[in-house]
């Protein structure tokens, strides 16, 4: 276990955060007032997929004479000049 004063844990602050995070008891006391240091426990993600953004393409579009472009002020359709076959 590794103890510091308020002041100690300032001057070594790193290394106090590197030994709470290998699992160490890690304790400030300021006053006779003691904190213990642990790192939070990351909580497991629940990856889901999102649904998409587009969920249907006109024919045209997908034809390739429409194309799409997303700008800062939206998404802006124009005619492709070389349509695809």
């Amino acid at each position: 276990m590794k103890r510091f004063t308020t002041a100690t844990a300032k001057q070594r602050f790193s290394l106090l955060l590197d030994a709470a995070e290998r699992g160490e008891a890690v304790i400030i006391e300021r006053r006779g007032v003691r904190f213990r240091v642990q790192p939070e426990r990351q909580a497991a993600t629940n990856k889901k997929r999102r649904r998409p953004i587009i969920e249907i393409v006109a024919p045209a579009v997908a034809k390739g004479v429409w194309q799409w472009q997303w700008r800062a002020d939206g998404l802006r359709f124009s005619k492709n000049l070389r349509e695809r076959r």
